[in-house]
């Protein structure tokens, strides 16, 4: 049963890991309330949502209680634009990736046809001689492997590092497994980091396809990489990369406290 809103709602911005919006909540609703209101925004179940709220600079402080159906907000002395932070407490293998447009079903014009179209970006890049039409594309495309051989180097990316994927809301944990090429990617110049997980929510288990999509079960007509568990495997440009001396992540399926 919906709540009707009041002119006591307080506005809060709420924050989860492929959402962030601004929302009015009623002090006079319970947390089950809320949870149901939070799903569809942030697709998160009610019952896998963990609530924290940080008022100001002060530290977040969980929005929990024994019994949740008849807990009301009001308790937890909401402020006016406070981040209200909605994580997901399944185990990241059971989460859904809506950031995966890989999974969405679309049309894929073949590259034959696309290449005869009049109106199409590569036939605007072929007439400006822009990119791989440049006359003096190979100078451009070294700079671009050098820009990366640096940014490897400065970032101190090494085999067998520990590393943190970025950005922040990302976050998961690995070890640096490959550092090179991969001529399987079309047009992907330079430097790629093969990062094992330590918890499968990756790609891959190593290795990608010669189409260039990454592999989920092996590697047929492609090329394997590095050695791990189905997807525990990523591939990613060093700009994504963190080192440093990160412990490893608990055991597959083991929750991990968030906050």
């Amino acid at each position: 049963m919906s709540a009707p809103q009041t002119s006591s709602d307080i506005p809060l911005l709420i924050k989860s890991a492929n959402s962030a919006s601004e929302r009015r909540v009623t002090p006079a609703w319970t947390i089950a309330h809320l949870k149901t209101r939070l799903e569809p925004i942030t697709g998160i179940p009610a019952s896998a949502q963990g609530l924290s709220l940080r008022i100001g600079s002060q530290d977040a402080v969980p929005i929990q209680a024994a019994d949740e159906e008849s807990f009301q907000l009001h308790s937890f002395n909401l402020q006016p634009y406070a981040e209200l932070f909605v994580t997901d407490t399944r185990p990241p293998g059971s989460r859904t990736d809506y950031t995966d447009v890989s999974k969405v079903e679309k049309y894929v014009m073949p590259a034959q046809e696309y290449e005869t179209l009049p109106n199409s970006v590569l036939a605007w890049k072929k007439n400006q001689k822009l990119g791989r039409f440049d006359p003096n594309a190979p100078d451009v495309e070294q700079q671009k492997i050098k820009a990366l051989e640096r940014e490897i180097e400065e970032r101190g990316i090494t085999l067998n590092a520990r590393a943190r994927l970025l950005p922040a809301n990302d976050a998961r944990l690995g070890t640096v497994s490959y550092i090179g090429p991969i001529p399987q990617i079309p047009g992907s110049l330079g430097s790629w980091i093969g990062i094992t997980l330590d918890e499968p929510t990756g790609k891959n288990d190593g290795s990608i396809s010669s189409k260039g999509k990454e592999g989920e079960d092996g590697f047929v007509g492609g090329a394997r990489y590095f050695q791990c568990l189905p997807k525990c495997g990523v591939f990613v440009r060093p700009e994504r990369v963190e080192i440093g001396e990160f412990p490893a992540a608990d055991d597959f399926g083991e929750e991990m406290e968030e906050m």
